[in-house]
């Protein structure tokens, strides 16, 4: 900020003295020329007239020093325009401020008129000295004004320097990377083939345990012909027979004792 202050010091004081010089060279009087000088509102005439009456001397003195009294513009009016089509908008401040010192030579001034051709040149000046030096010293000026840190670039970087909270500290900032990202997108695809792979182990075992059940022979509890012949008390085979006849015994034996009597 102190060099861009100065800078722009410096500049505005050249500007001003270069006012200063300009209303001298051309807001003179001069009673001597009153007689022979006319105004002029077509572009060239002033100059076809430096060739044809003046010697080379005179008119490159005539037209030389109106090209240098626009030089100044194109050197310090960049420091003060916007960087935004600043060719352009000097050119154009060159040409109403020297059209408005014509304008004041040709109404209040004796001896002087109005002549276009001296803006023309004014403002050719001015471009000449913009392209020349004026826009490489207002480039490094701009360029050294952006890069120069200030106020607004230090305040980041106090932010960064400033350590982290308790919150920060609890829980720090996760961040995701390609690996992660990668076996989120196929977390899905692997869920579904987990699924698919119980699913089939599940069938298969369902499948065994029904085979098994097949190829088992029947025990007592599950045969049908069995649990009937548990209710009646009655069985196939040497125990039923034995039952029997010992169930006929007991019957004569009954019989006998009852004939004693």
């Amino acid at each position: 900020m102190l060099v861009r202050g100065a800078v722009l010091t410096v500049v505005l004081l050249g500007l001003v003295a270069f006012s200063v010089l300009l209303a001298k060279v051309t807001l003179t009087p001069s009673p001597a020329s009153a007689d022979l000088v006319t105004a002029n509102l077509r572009p060239g005439r002033s100059l076809r007239q430096y060739a044809e009456d003046y010697t080379f001397l005179a008119a490159c003195k005539q037209a030389g020093g109106n090209l240098l009294l626009g030089v100044p513009f194109g050197l310090l009016l960049p420091f003060f325009v916007p960087r935004r089509l600043r060719m352009i908008r000097t050119t154009l401040l060159t040409a109403v401020a020297m059209a408005v010192v014509e304008l004041i030579q040709g109404a209040l001034v004796e001896g002087r008129a109005f002549d276009i051709d001296d803006v023309i040149l004014n403002t050719a000046g001015a471009l000449l000295g913009y392209f020349v030096l004026g826009r490489r010293i207002s480039h490094r000026y701009y360029t050294y004004t952006d890069d120069s840190p200030g106020p607004s670039a230090e305040k980041p970087e106090a932010e960064l320097k400033r350590p982290p909270g308790p919150a920060a500290r609890g829980k720090p900032a996760r961040t995701e990377t390609a690996p992660e990202a990668a076996r989120a997108e196929a977390a899905p695809t692997t869920t579904v083939r987990a699924k698919t792979a119980r699913t089939k182990a599940a069938r298969t075992k369902a499948a065994r345990t029904k085979t098994g059940q097949r190829d088992r022979p029947k025990s007592a509890a599950t045969d049908p012909a069995k649990k009937r012949g548990a209710r009646t008390g009655r069985t196939d085979g040497p125990a039923s027979g034995g039952r029997r006849a010992t169930g006929s015994g007991a019957v004569r034996s009954l019989l006998d004792r009852l004939r004693g009597r």
